[in-house]
């Protein structure tokens, strides 16, 4: 297993390219699953919609059935109640606990310097200003079915929590051949002010929250990664509730220069790597000898580590080292590539982060390692994936509020402004609109 060295321009047409989830490559097995399941070949868009579709009208017992059809889930209740999160936090061991409480310790603490105010000012004539509420009921998503993820569920629900979220949701499936999440999931539940836990997972999940049921009231807005199939859900139901982003296989882009440690960029490739066949780890440099020394020390590394089966596809897969004439290209490239995690392993690192446009999180210098930003640097590891680092942000407290503007105008201000809107709406033939500027103007100048 090695990771294959690309030219720039060969990168940019095959490792630097992506696709939507609707449209990526499906696992001949999934295809299989889905046509045992629904007695056809559907494409699993068309598998997510029908499961949304039928747990949206047939609430608990349709959830019930998939959860048993897809999680071999088994008990009567789909709630864990909150003892069970404490006795699971309880049961910790204590080196556990503790880095778990230093952990949410760290991303409390982050998110609190985040601002988060209303503002209101009367230098406009009259009162304006933004009210800021938390939304008052979050959903969230935590994977737990071959790998549980409980460094998500503090990533998530803590951001929520210091917004002032009141009713904080998680939704993550069984363990497999189990009824029960891992006891860690729950554990970091009750240190991140989970409020509620049900054990249900996959699109099923997704249809519960957005919808409700009898016994699980919906929510305003779902948060969390997922796979394909999570992904696709929280797509469909964009509308019916808000959803955090689209969460694609996880990313990572190393770009290093000669200085760089061979062997520590080859690890952070690798723990990159070990989350996914289709997870991406790139390295761009423009140095051949450190290009061959990682891709040496990648093959090397391999051989000790567990995950062989997912590391051997994930490292021919989306995953290679590019060799680029210079930094400015290796910064040009991935600037194009917006990836989830960019690490900047370079000499005076902070020369070239002010030339970074589009990255979900940058991680200055050989000591700020990926890895660190997964767990417990501070910032919620939720990262923009797929390209949409363009656009999008890492989860943060803003993902839990809303904004309220606020109109009090003055008098006199109201008909300075109503015959301006009188003007324009008429522009735009909407004349009930003038005629309703126009009482007000006539009434301030009377």
């Amino acid at each position: 297993m090695n990771l294959r060295i690309y030219d720039p321009e060969t990168a940019r047409k095959t490792l630097l390219q992506r696709q939507p989830p609707d449209v990526q490559d499906v696992p001949a097995a999934v295809r299989e699953r889905i046509q045992a399941l629904f007695g056809e070949p559907l494409t699993p868009a068309q598998a997510v919609a029908r499961i949304l579709a039928d747990v949206r009208t047939g609430g608990d017992a349709a959830l019930r059935r998939w959860s048993q059809h897809l999680d071999g889930w088994t008990a009567s209740d789909f709630r864990l109640p909150p003892t069970e999160l404490q006795r699971a936090l309880a049961h910790l061991s204590s080196d556990l606990r503790e880095a778990l409480e230093s952990a949410a310790e760290r991303i409390e603490a982050f998110h609190r310097r985040q601002p988060l105010t209303s503002w209101i000012t009367q230098d406009l004539g009259g009162t304006l200003g933004q009210l800021v509420r938390p939304l008052r009921r979050v959903g969230i998503y935590v994977p737990g079915g071959s790998a549980p993820l409980p460094s998500t569920v503090l990533m998530s629900a803590i951001p929520a929590r210091v917004a002032g979220v009141r009713e904080i949701v998680l939704v993550t499936p069984p363990q497999r051949g189990s009824d029960r999440p891992a006891e860690i999931i729950l554990a970091a539940a009750a240190l991140a002010g989970v409020s509620e836990v049900y054990v249900i997972g996959g699109a099923q999940a997704i249809a519960a929250l957005a919808y409700g049921t009898e016994t699980i009231p919906r929510v305003d807005k779902i948060v969390g990664p997922g796979n394909l199939f999570v992904t696709l859900a929280k797509q469909q139901v964009f509308g019916v509730v808000g959803i955090d982003g689209l969460a694609g296989p996880t990313e990572t882009v190393v770009i290093a220069d000669e200085t760089a440690n061979p062997e520590w960029v080859a690890a952070d490739l690798l723990a990159q790597a070990e989350h996914d066949v289709l997870a991406a780890a790139i390295m761009l440099t423009p140095s051949e000898t450190l290009a061959y020394q990682v891709q040496q020390a990648v093959a090397r590394q391999v051989a000790q580590l567990p995950r062989k089966d997912i590391l051997a596809l994930s490292l021919v897969g989306r995953s290679g080292i590019v060799l680029t004439r210079d930094l400015e290209e290796a910064i040009a490239l991935s600037n194009a590539y917006a990836p989830e995690h960019l690490n900047l392993v370079v000499a005076d690192p902070w020369r070239w982060v002010e030339k970074i446009e589009s990255a979900g999180g940058i991680f200055v210098g050989e000591h700020s390692y990926e890895v660190l930003g997964d767990y417990a640097a501070g910032p919620s590891h939720v990262m923009p994936t797929g390209g949409s680092a363009r656009f999008a942000s890492p989860l943060n407290v803003w993902d839990f509020v809303r904004l309220i503007s606020l109109v009090a105008l003055d008098p006199r201000t109201a008909a300075e402004v109503g015959r301006v809107s009188a003007q324009l709406a008429r522009a735009e033939g909407l004349e009930a609109h003038a005629r309703a500027a126009d009482l007000r103007a006539a009434t301030a100048n009377s």
